[in-house]
């Protein structure tokens, strides 16, 4: 293993990249398919159903966030222990990363299932939505320990660099979830028509078959071998690594969306065009978001190979691999966002007929493809320091990033200099700008390969004993 690790190193080109990237730039498309089929059948029930959709949607990332935070320690732990030839330790992780995320979702099951009329109302959710929004919030809470088991595996096998298994759990996901939202949802296909219940237990019994697929690849690929499970002692040594890299990716996640809901809130209350502008921008992101499918695939293949590497003992040729990807992802998605650029009038109107919020929703877009170099560049930095385990030094670059630039330039910009939704635009772009160039300046100098497991230069933590 150690010899394969060391070939690979010393010539991670674009094949190799490129091999590992594609079924993930899938895998993210299906993960999309799934939402907008959601919203467009709830759409067809009757717009409370579409409202509550789209509310929980964003919402329910606060319960998930957990099992975001475990999945990014488990690629660190799992990838660098897959570099460093420790296959016994790979699979200790495999159970500890999976018991502990699907415990944790439990607890927070109970707690959410307990508050959840109080979440509600704390998400100001009006009145003539609340009974649909009470319903899905009460399905999607009790999914949540089978999501939490999904999400883990998925992240597991990219670890492993076994990405056909998550691109074939989320094709099974999402084929299911299709045929349940136009049969239950709508009553299509001579099934029975249960509404809005039907859009609901469709993404409950789609996630759970793709779990399902997923623990039967586990069992099937050796990683839930019974002979590894991990004893107490090693427990206690281990999880402190995953604790050390999930805590501030959790954490970074929380200051990500927040940060997006004061975005939404300093849009709101601009004081010219607050309405237009904030469904401007909320049509906006729908088109954005599926170009940067593409970068969250090219993310999650930098933490794969730095991780690798930085287990391999070679943080040299981890740090080369990661520019190396960098340099691909940007150039992928720039073409991409080139070839969209003159269309994205028509693009616009399409998703609003409405002149102002196409208007908005179209400067919206300028600003923010114009700015896809460095929100892809800072998008896979972030992936190859996430999978040394630096995420100490992701939370900070993101947190400022938003914190310290885009939502007090934003304020600035919209509410005062000029008193419209385009100060927010700029706002957007100048701080993916900071983000990516600090977060350069991070990659190049700081000393990230320090937070792996072993076989750094620097290393931080004694990996023999684990």
């Amino acid at each position: 293993m150690q010899k394969r690790v060391g070939l690979l190193a010393a010539g991670v080109g674009f094949h190799e990249i490129w091999s590992l990237s594609w079924p993930q730039i899938l895998m993210m498309f299906l993960t999309f398919l799934i939402g907008f089929v959601d919203v467009y059948v709830g759409g067809r029930i009757n717009r409370e159903t579409q409202a509550a959709i789209g509310i929980l949607a964003q919402a329910m990332f606060f319960f998930q966030v957990v099992a975001a935070a475990v999945a990014n320690g488990a690629v660190a732990a799992v990838s660098q222990s897959e570099g460093a030839g420790r296959q016994a330790r790979a699979n200790r992780y495999v159970w500890l990363c999976l018991l502990a995320g699907v415990a944790a979702s439990l607890g927070i099951m109970v707690f959410g299932l307990l508050t959840r009329d109080l979440f509600l109302r704390l998400l100001q959710v009006p009145e003539p939505i609340l009974p649909t929004a009470r319903y899905f919030l009460t399905v999607l809470l009790l999914l949540l320990p089978i999501q939490s088991f999904f999400i883990i595996a998925n992240a597991l096998f990219r670890a492993r660099r076994m990405v056909m298994v998550p691109l074939f759990a989320w094709g099974l996901a999402a084929v299911l979830n299709a045929l349940g939202d136009f049969g239950f949802g709508l009553g299509l296909l001579g099934l029975p028509d249960f509404g809005a219940a039907g859009v609901a237990w469709s993404t409950f019994l789609s996630v759970t078959a793709g779990m399902a697929f997923n623990f039967a690849a586990l069992i099937h690929a050796g990683m839930l071998d019974r002979r590894r499970f991990p004893r107490w002692r090693w427990v206690r040594c281990a999880s402190a690594y995953l604790f050390k890299v999930a805590w501030p990716s959790g954490l970074m996640q929380v200051v990500w969306h927040t940060g997006y809901l004061v975005l939404f809130s300093i849009t709101g209350s601009l004081p010219v065009g607050s309405v237009a502008a904030l469904a401007g921008m909320s049509a906006g992101m729908r088109l954005e978001s599926i170009l940067f499918l593409p970068p969250m695939a090219f993310n999650f293949t930098a933490s794969i190979l730095v991780g690798n590497l930085i287990g391999a003992g070679r943080p040299d040729d981890a740090r080369r691999v990661g520019y190396r990807i960098t340099l691909a992802g940007v150039a992928a998605v720039s073409l991409m966002g080139l070839a969209l650029w003159p269309f994205l009038p028509e693009a616009a109107a399409f998703l609003s007929p409405d002149p102002d919020v196409a208007a908005e929703a179209v400067s919206y877009l300028r600003y923010n493809v114009a700015a896809i170099p460095f929100t892809v560049a800072g998008l896979i930095l972030i992936g190859a320091m996430t999978g040394a385990g630096a995420t100490l030094y992701t939370m900070f670059v993101t947190g400022g990033s938003i914190w310290l630039v885009r939502l007090p330039l934003a304020l600035y910009l919209g509410h005062s200099l000029l008193g419209r939704a385009e100060g927010v635009w700029i706002s957007m772009f100048v701080s993916q700008a900071v983000q990516a160039m600090v977060c350069l300046g991070v990659y190049r100098f700081a000393d990230w390969a320090r937070f792996g497991m072993g076989g750094g230069k620097t290393r931080k933590y004694d990996a023999r004993r684990i």
